[in-house]
């Protein structure tokens, strides 16, 4: 047959090509979107050789931007399907449809096969004949009934079987074509199926004429329903069953078990919804009903169970699953709890560690029908066949599962309790992990609570906000963090940090972090020296650890991010630096809206690379906006189109910085974010000439009874003649150790912030810092700065490119 050439993406169906003309195309592509393999198939379909395609991104040959469905494909969800706009090699696009298989190996890498068969979607001559003939030549035994339950349609071995044609069989109804009591039975089914929506089973049908007693059928009752959903008929399959133990039926069961044992089973750190699942992996495959119980409460760890033969358990009902509507055997609603009695089979199982399977004529089923109201359904539902499966992990258990047959005539056998066990196993693994995940997680929100603020200190540079958001889902919470520092000379540091990681171990690093970043801004080290510092312990913390395996994560924090901005009130400049830190955004009052062009250093932990800082000057009302980058990758949409929203909700006017931050994260968040979103907005303000006064002083003894006075007269002004004796002995001190020990030029500043503090400042050009010592009894010296120490509220030393400043600091409050 001569076959008709196609262009590259052309359909068969759109050229009249033979059936030969049909190919697939596939391509595997790992998580990062990375394509590693490009099948033959594929270059035919798009023009590219592997060379031009293998190890770049796969969204390279988009010709469209993929839907949200493609994009963000859930990590449970194994297979997607639907149809994606490529580009072609000489550049024209393609609609194409795809269907994308999840696989992950056995070394846990994760990876997508996508397939797409071009060509073989023509609809051939014969399509409509081979249903025709799918259903009429079946071995099966076929027939169709309407809503009447009237037969409409029987196949060609409903015909032999019966000894009757289709014409002679329509218009009937089951127990007139064969009159049986099997048949009454079957009807009945028929109407359950047509009314419920629900499949039925069957293990017995009408005899076939001719056959003796022990010929019998395994029959299926599935509804037919139109697009709409709407149940139209009921279709009747049989299959011979040559026997009760006849191959073709053990076969079917055997699909059943295979059925339940590959359903997922634990994909969530959920257990109701583990014990969910595993309920309805086994209904109906292989159970008519069942429910997961779990002891109430869990044992706590790997301790074992306190669970004994003689006394009654107390369990939590935590998923029941019935092939009948409602689940009516189940008369505990799932998230009750119940007792079992003592010596009850679950009881025993529990105690045994082990499954058993019980008869309906075992009279430690009826022992336990009779002594747990609980346990009614099995006579009144007629359980012939009940297993009972301890749920362990870990060396504890964690429960207990119970899985019945009463409307299937077979009872469970050795298989089926293996199957069982294997199913509720996998289970408690996943709840044990959950509830190990659970406890875990509330320890680390606990730690990440007690390590980030409580309150923001109370300081007048700046009026600020703040707000966290741990992350959602499996990720755990991660170890963002913000600090509010208030520093010397009424100026105050902002910091924003992301620890690499999830979990306890960032949540402590990120402690130790911030903890460190206190105790450096303490010492007034400018930002670019603090980060130099913090680098240097992040290495050390990696080298501290590093033999110990991290389950994944960075050790010590390599890579961890931080910003530093100092804001001094009395000048209005910021000062910043950072560490693979996103810069820091400013609203100025007029409304413009812009990011800070502070110098991008390394993440920390690298080391052997400079910080340089950014120094700007910021006018009073600005608004500045520090945030780690979840709150940037928790949009849908890319880096700019983020920041164009960021800077929409900065913009807008706002009553409180409060409602600043709500917007932002409003119009940053459609979801819980699968990383940790820290945000500080601040607005600055300034210290004015009326609370600043500065005095150049010349380095002569003369001058410190001169500086007294200036600093009496300054505190009369301002109304704090009741600080002036104190702070005109910590004048005289500051300003003699500069004349005595230090170099000029010298000079005294004042800051009086509004009714909270009382800030003496005295600087020189000498770099050497001086120390408080004890003096001795005869000792002329030695006693200034401790005298500096026990008269003011806090004191210290600021070093600057030339020079330093000692300052003392008095709270207005206890005057």
């Amino acid at each position: 047959m001569e076959q008709v050439p196609t262009s590259p993406g052309e359909r068969p169906e759109e050229t009249g090509a033979s059936l030969e003309s049909a190919y697939t195309a596939s391509a595997t592509i790992n998580e990062q979107g990375i394509v590693t393999e490009w099948s033959e198939g594929a270059t035919r379909l798009l023009g590219y050789v592997p060379s031009e395609v293998v190890g770049l991104p796969a969204a390279h040959r988009l010709a469209d931007v993929l839907s949200d469905a493609a994009r963000r494909v859930p990590s449970e969800q194994e297979r997607w399907s639907g149809t994606v706009a490529l580009r072609h090699r000489d550049g024209h696009r393609m609609e194409v449809a795809l269907l994308a298989h999840r696989w992950t190996s056995s070394g846990g890498t994760t990876k997508w096969f996508v397939v797409s068969a071009v060509g073989g979607t023509r609809r051939s001559p014969w399509d409509e004949p081979m249903k025709e003939w799918a259903f009429t030549q079946s071995p099966c035994f076929l027939a169709v009934f309407d809503t009447d339950l009237r037969l409409v349609r029987a196949n060609a071995g409903m015909e032999r079987t019966l000894s009757l044609t289709e014409a002679e069989m329509r218009g009937l109804r089951l127990p007139e074509i064969a009159p049986d009591p099997v048949s009454d039975e079957t009807e009945r089914r028929m109407r359950l199926a047509l009314d419920s929506g629900e499949p039925q089973y069957l293990e017995a049908f009408v005899h076939p004429t001719g056959a003796g007693a022990e010929h019998g059928w395994a029959t299926s009752l599935a509804p037919l329903r139109d697009p709409d959903g709407r149940v139209h008929a009921v279709c009747l399959a049989a299959h011979d069953r040559g026997g009760s133990e006849s191959v073709q039926h053990q076969m079917l069961l055997t699909d059943d078990v295979a059925a339940a044992a590959a359903e997922p089973i634990g994909t969530t750190l959920d257990s109701v919804r583990t014990a969910h699942e595993l309920a309805d992996a086994a209904v109906p495959r292989f159970a008519d009903f069942a429910v997961v119980d779990l002891l109430e409460p869990l044992p706590r760890g790997d301790e074992p169970s306190s669970v004994q033969a003689d006394g009654p358990v107390t369990v939590c009902r935590a998923a029941a699953r019935s092939v009948l509507d409602g689940t009516p055997e189940s008369s505990v609603a799932v998230g009750d709890t119940t007792s079992y009695p003592p010596l009850s089979p679950p009881v025993e199982a529990l105690v045994a560690g082990h499954g058993a399977v019980y008869g309906a004529a075992d009279p430690d089923l009826a022992r336990w029908a009779a002594e747990d109201p609980g346990a009614a359904w099995i006579g009144e539902y007629g359980a012939h066949s009940i297993m009972v499966v301890p749920m362990r992990a870990g060396g504890g258990t964690l429960g207990v599962a119970v899985f019945s047959r009463h409307r299937r005539r077979e009872p469970f056998r050795p298989d089926d309790l293996r199957t069982a066990g294997e199913l509720t196993a996998r289970a408690a693994a996943g709840i044990r992990n959950a509830y190990r995940s659970g406890r875990e997680h509330t320890t680390t929100m606990t730690l990440q609570r007690s390590l980030l603020p409580h309150t923001l200190p109370d300081q007048a540079a700046l009026e600020i906000a703040s707000r966290y958001l741990p992350a959602a889902g499996e990720a755990g919470v991660g170890g963002d963090w913000f600090d509010v520092i208030p520093l010397s000379g009424a100026r105050v540091a902002l910091v924003v940090g992301d620890v690499v990681g999830h979990g306890i171990r960032a949540t402590a690093t990120m402690g130790r972090l911030r903890t460190a970043v206190r105790t450096l801004a303490d010492v007034d080290l400018g930002p670019d020296e603090l980060l130099t510092h913090l680098d240097d312990l992040v290495i050390h913390l990696s080298a501290d650890e590093g033999d110990q395996e991290s389950g994944g994560e960075t050790a010590g924090g390599i890579g961890t991010t931080c910003l530093y901005v100092v804001y001094d009130p009395v000048i209005r400049r910021c000062t910043v630096a950072r560490a693979g830190h996103p810069p820091p955004a400013v609203v100025s009052p007029e409304g413009s809206v812009y990011l800070l062009d502070v110098p991008a250093g390394p993440p920390l932990g690298l080391g052997g690379l400079p910080f340089e800082t950014l120094e700007v000057e910021l006018p009073e009302g600005s608004i500045l906006a520090l945030y780690t980058d979840g709150l940037l990758q928790a949009r849908d949409h890319d880096i700019d189109e983020a920041l164009d929203s960021m800077f929409a909700a900065l913009v807008r006017p706002a009553d409180t910085l409060d409602a600043v931050c709500d917007r932002v994260l409003t119009a940053m968040l459609t979801h819980r974010p699968d990383d940790d979103v820290a945000l500080l907005v601040a607005r600055t303000r300034g210290l004015h000439a009326d609370q600043v006064v500065v005095w150049d002083l010349a380095s002569d003894p003369s001058v410190v009874a001169t500086a007294r006075r200036q600093t009496t007269d300054q505190l009369t002004a301002w109304g704090l003649e009741e600080a002036a004796f104190v702070t005109e002995l910590l004048v005289s001190e500051l300003v003699t150790n500069a004349i005595r020990y230090g170099q000029p030029p010298i000079q005294l500043r004042l800051i009086h912030e509004k009714n909270s503090t009382l800030i003496c400042e005295v600087s020189d050009a000498s770099s050497t810092a001086p120390h408080m010592r004890r003096a001795r009894t005869f000792d002329e010296g030695g006693r200034g700065l401790l005298l500096v120490a026990q008269l003011a509220q806090r004191w210290g030393t600021r070093h600057a490119a030339i020079g330093k400043t000692i300052w003392a600091e008095q709270s207005l409050t206890e005057y």
